[in-house]
């Protein structure tokens, strides 16, 4: 489940009519580390119900910049905004009540704000609403439903979302088992650097799931998402030694490390 909130106010193009200069005004404070004179531009058009501004009061509130840190008078902004349609603040909502921050900890509420996020397009919360589906928290669980909301997560380009269909793809859940469809989505979370995709793209080579077995790769991927934090990519690799001659071993290393100074483009022979 993905912990993150999305402030995009401060990168947005405000349509704000006639207070577009008030706007800005503020995006330039913010932009310039003068917080508090963000919040008093930002504050007004908020109050007369400018959604970007409730947005970006908001992210101020949550994060204590030009404010004293108040989850609650965040959530206060943000349900605003939501209110409004605006979408990442339906995203930071769900945030919140999925966290139980600011608000009591309500996961029919945090789905009800993640798919009206996700239905305006935003990845994370059909990331989000397809790992709610998934588990069955605060919904019926639903494995064709996760990955009807992963997969369009995953063809934005979600790194977590590309993972996640990679994972359902692997244990045929919500859709027939196909190990080579997950590989190609681990692989494309892999090359944007999630760990957990890499290790898993690891294990698919080393038992040659979806792709000809082959322990040197296996050994490469493990590597790197152990170097990215991933628990279980250090146990694979120190399995995978076992198997592999210190020829191999030493082949394996340099490619992992051509690969991560490439940005994952060049990972492999």
């Amino acid at each position: 489940m993905k912990n993150l909130t999305i402030a995009l106010a401060f990168l947005m193009t405000f349509s704000l009519g006639g207070c577009a200069p008030n706007v800005n005004k503020g995006q330039a404070a913010y932009n310039a580390g003068d917080y508090a004179t963000a919040v008093k531009e930002w504050k007004l058009l908020a109050e007369n119900g400018g959604y970007l501004a409730q947005l970006s009061m908001g992210y101020m509130y949550e994060n204590g910049q030009g404010v004293s840190q108040d989850s609650a008078e965040a959530v206060k902004w943000y349900r605003l905004a939501a209110e409004n349609g605006e979408s990442v603040a339906q995203y930071n909502l769900g945030q919140m009540y999925y966290s139980g921050v600011g608000v009591p900890q309500d996961y029919a509420e945090a789905v009800k704000w993640y798919r009206l996020a996700a239905e305006q397009g935003i990845a994370e919360a059909q990331t989000n609403l397809g790992y709610m589906y998934a588990s069955g928290i605060g919904v019926p669980q639903d494995y064709a439903e996760a990955v009807k909301w992963y997969r369009l997560a995953a063809e934005q380009e979600d790194a977590e979302g590309q993972y996640n269909l990679g994972v359902m793809y692997n244990t045929s859940k919500g859709d027939p088992q196909d190990y080579a469809e997950a590989v190609k989505w681990y692989r494309l979370a892999a090359e944007q650097g999630y760990a957990e995709a890499q290790t898993n793209l690891g294990t698919m080579y080393k038992y040659g799931l979806g792709v000809p077995q082959d322990y040197a790769i296996a050994h490469m991927w493990a590597n790197i998402g152990a170097t990215n934090g991933n628990e279980l990519g250090g146990t694979n690799l120190k399995k995978l030694a076992k198997k592999m001659t210190s020829a191999d071993i030493s082949k394996a290393e340099l490619m992992a490390r051509e690969c991560m100074n490439s940005s994952y483009k060049k990972c492999g022979y």
